[in-house]
């Protein structure tokens, strides 16, 4: 596929999500990257903008089977995973398999579980594999997880543990719509128009299958990564580890994520080379959720993207 076919396809893809999304360029271009990247996401926002519709829209339009979680605090990790039960017919366990064998899982309010169920989708979400007494199962070669989460704010909401996070590739960030945008939205609610309604009735077409996703994961990697660039990524990646008003940097697997998402976002932009500015592009949704400040840091008002922020500009940008 050449970065022509490539940018047509992601064009179909974009069109379609709009017949539901208004507005939030941002938060679609991140939640393709994570796509391109076969990779998970965490959607962050106050309620009511749209991060369970996004997530709904991208698994229509991307044609793949899709299952949804509510979680709450009394969530138990087999209501996720699944158990096995006995069937007194065939004298025998059989397993009941839960909403996470899919190919598409919105797990929504995330942070209302606790940790302990919000663990049992580690194991997925890493290895797309689900042990369940001592017997692993594999789940779909695409599985993607989009997750949404209240601010933490909020009342009633569990801090997710780093080792969750970080299993994380973005967290994208969702905010107020412009007033343009609002507008629009109050308008087609008082129409069959109205995102939700287009939604429900089905009329959002699956623009790809399984083989055409591949096709365009194929494109993504062909696109060029120099060897000074990829130094760069590492080098900003180490800062955050050795930075004075950060507790703990991220780690190996943030840097893997920064190279691949500044590769899928330079092929967003009709590009086959990666530049510093991708990197930059990407860097704040990648990489702040996997940092922890020190609290005299966050008693001072510190906030991770103004870090990570100052470490791009200090680490020098290859020529």
């Amino acid at each position: 596929m050449t970065l022509d076919q490539f940018r047509s396809s992601v064009d179909r893809i974009t069109s379609e999500v709009r017949r539901v999304i208004i507005g939030q360029d941002d938060a679609i271009r991140y939640s393709l990257v994570v796509v391109l990247c076969n990779q998970h996401a965490l959607i962050e926002g106050v309620p009511g903008l749209g991060k369970t519709l996004l997530a709904r829209t991208l698994a229509a339009v991307l044609g793949g089977e899709f299952k949804r979680i509510q979680f709450t605090p009394d969530l138990m990790p087999a209501d996720i995973t699944g158990t096995n039960v006995f069937n007194l017919q065939r004298n025998e366990f059989s397993l009941v398999k839960g909403p996470l064998f899919t190919t598409f899982l919105l797990a929504d309010e995330i942070n209302r579980a606790p940790a302990k169920t919000q663990s049992a989708l580690l194991e997925a979400m890493q290895e797309r594999t689900v042990t369940i007494d001592r017997e692993s199962h594999a789940l779909p070669p695409n599985f993607t997880v989009f997750a949404t989460q209240n601010p933490i704010e909020s009342e009633g909401t569990y801090p997710l543990p780093e080792a969750q996070k970080d299993r994380f590739m973005v967290k994208i960030p969702m905010g107020w719509p412009e007033g343009a945008e609002e507008l629009s939205l109050a308008r087609r609610s008082l129409t069959e128009e109205a995102p939700e309604a287009v939604l429900r009735r089905g009329e959002v077409e699956p623009v790809l299958r399984d083989s055409d996703l591949e096709c365009l994961r194929a494109t993504v990697a062909q696109v060029h990564v120099s060897p000074q660039l990829v130094e760069y990524v590492v080098e900003v990646v180490r800062r955050t580890r050795t930075d004075e008003s950060i507790l703990v940097g991220a780690g190996p697997r943030g840097t893997q994520a920064l190279v691949r998402a500044a590769r899928a976002w330079a092929a967003l932009a009709n590009r086959d080379f990666v530049s510093p500015d991708d990197v930059r592009a990407v860097a704040l949704p990648v990489i702040e959720h996997r940092l922890l400040l020190r609290p005299e840091s966050e008693l001072e008002g510190v906030r991770t993207a103004d870090v990570l922020q100052r470490i791009l500009q200090e680490v020098p940008v290859p020529r």
